[in-house]
């Protein structure tokens, strides 16, 4: 938990909504709610079992607020987010760096195969996702 303090809230804030904004990008790329429910729960594990600093930004503070009105608007949130998040991690816990990337691709595939395999559309935004998590922000 030391590791987490050299993160500020807002900062940690910013590892959450790329995170939990991964999910719900994908979760909206083949909507369903039946497939919702299950969806978050396979996004759950991998984020349970994140460590370090990843661990302490994704099981406290609030739950980022994230747009709901078109896939357009929640892309332009949390990918900047996600690159911010690579960036902040890259400066004050490097050694968590990788544990993030795999963390949310891991919750996103996981997202994506909860409900009759990774849809064309889900595929699509897994690979959105990853750019952003290969290139920080400026």
């Amino acid at each position: 938990m030391i590791m987490a303090q050299r993160l500020t809230d807002e900062e940690m804030l910013t590892l959450k909504t790329g995170a939990f904004g991964a999910v719900f990008l994908v979760s909206n790329a083949d909507p369903g709610m039946l497939a919702l429910f299950r969806e978050s729960f396979a996004a759950s594990g991998p984020m349970a079992d994140a460590s370090g600093v990843v661990k302490a930004a994704l099981s406290s503070g609030p739950l980022p607020k994230l747009p709901r009105d078109s896939e357009l608007e929640i892309e332009s949130v949390v990918l900047p987010a996600l690159r911010q998040a690579i960036r902040i991690l890259t400066e004050k816990a490097p050694e968590d760096v990788a544990v993030y990337r795999s963390v949310v691709l891991a919750a996103a595939d996981r997202t994506a195969r909860a409900h009759d395999g990774v849809s064309t559309a889900e595929a699509q935004v897994i690979e959105r996702i990853a750019g952003a998590l290969r290139e920080p922000a400026a």
